[in-house]
């Protein structure tokens, strides 16, 4: 299984910064940070948004650090 919109939602919104979060279920954490995951959603989202992922495995934080022809993202440090 892969990406599906209705697994992300919105958490908070301000002054053009989206916290968004995904519930992964039984995909592996590296499944939903790998390049072009979200790329289904790309328009939705912004450079500089944050993602909260929660999945069977444990949760992790991702950074958007691209949305232009494919969405890229970042593990928080």
């Amino acid at each position: 299984m892969d990406f599906a919109v209705r697994d992300l939602s919105v958490l908070a919104y301000a002054q053009g910064f989206t916290l968004w979060h995904y519930r992964a279920g039984a995909l592996g954490l590296d499944r939903v940070a790998a390049s072009r995951f979200f790329d289904d959603a790309g328009d939705m989202f912004a450079v500089g948004d944050m993602v909260l992922v929660s999945a069977a495995e444990g949760g992790r934080v991702l950074f958007v650090t691209g949305t232009e022809g494919r969405v890229t993202t970042a593990a928080m440090a």
